[in-house]
């Protein structure tokens, strides 16, 4: 067929997809033994944004043309048919097909990136099960194994990082549920504390996920600090100062990572606490007195503000 008729004929197949998909035109295409038409069509249809259709034609086309030079375009096309359907599970599973088998072919590149971007819709709420995401995850990193100087590295490993953050809140889900069963006993059939379930479970997901956004690093060191606290105040007299200690180690961990945090304040009363406990020998402070040093250290400006203060004292004085 010669360039210019081909172009003619494209253009009439685009002007009359409208049609095919409400017509009696686009059931003659499915009926047609003419696989060229109909891969035609089914690029036009696809131009026009008839995802679905699109998707039913290119499906009938991949034995047919399967080892022609239409065969290779049609697989992908039927991926990115469904992957604009939304339709992902089936885009998932073509754009892998593709890249199986065509693992050096022209759209190897965008096959598997958008194989992990397939799954990475389907992730299922934080809530429920992640294996959809650990799978999205394992894509994305084969992807950028098997193509290093990609231009969509900055994407595909900002995804990444958003699936990761994706379990560390499962876990964080985890050690809340830990930390506000507290000293209900009924749940801990293997012995141990909820306190210490929470702790583990925790620094388990800070030690896991390095790269978990600073929020949720945050979220999870302060719900740290407060199991250990609460864990070392309900312990028994022989284990109360140790873990009064330990308390005290994990704020300065917490001052250290997070000194602006908007829980510093918290931080700071649970140390002063822990202090005086210390100091005490063990000997927990009464509620009038926790009440009392909590008073008192509400009456203490954050270290934020003391730079504030401090910033202003300084333009005061320079004016």
């Amino acid at each position: 067929m010669r360039p210019d008729m081909f172009k003619v004929r494209l253009l009439l197949l685009s002007l009359c997809s409208l049609l095919l998909v409400s017509c009696s035109e686009y059931s003659a295409v499915l009926k047609s033994n003419d696989y060229e038409f109909k891969y035609e069509a089914a690029k036009a249809l696809y131009a026009e944004g008839h995802y679905r259709q699109a998707s039913e034609l290119f499906s009938m086309l991949l034995a047919p043309l399967k080892g022609t030079q239409y065969g290779e375009e049609s697989l992908y096309m039927l991926a990115e048919s469904n992957l604009k359907a939304k339709d992902y599970e089936s885009a998932a599973m073509f754009f892998k097909k593709y890249y199986q088998v065509y693992p050096k072919g022209r759209y190897m590149e965008m096959a598997r990136y958008n194989s992990g971007y397939s799954l990475y819709k389907q992730t299922s709420d934080v809530r429920l099960d992640q294996t959809s995401t650990m799978e999205a995850i394992n894509e994305y990193q084969t992807f950028l194994d098997y193509c290093p100087n990609t231009s969509l590295k900055e994407q595909a490993q900002e995804i990444i990082y958003a699936l990761q953050d994706k379990l560390v809140q499962k876990e964080y889900l985890a050690a809340k549920l830990y930390y506000d069963l507290g000293t209900y006993t009924i749940n801990c059939i293997y012995g141990g504390n909820n306190y210490e379930a929470c702790v583990v479970t925790a620094q388990n997901a800070l030690k896991d996920y390095p790269y978990a956004s600073a929020n949720l690093r945050e979220e999870l060191s302060i719900l740290v600090l407060r199991a250990k606290y609460l864990l070392a105040k309900h312990s028994i007299d022989e284990k109360r100062v140790e873990r009064f200690r330990d308390t005290v180690d994990e704020y300065y961990a917490f001052q250290n990572d997070f000194p602006e945090s908007q829980y510093m304040r918290d931080a700071e009363f649970i140390h002063n606490y822990a202090e005086r406990v210390i100091s005490k020998k063990g000997a927990l402070l009464d509620d009038d007195d926790d009440i009392k040093a909590e008073n008192k250290k509400e009456d203490l400006p954050s270290k934020t503000e003391k730079k504030r203060r401090n910033k202003q004292n300084e333009n005061t004085s320079e004016s």
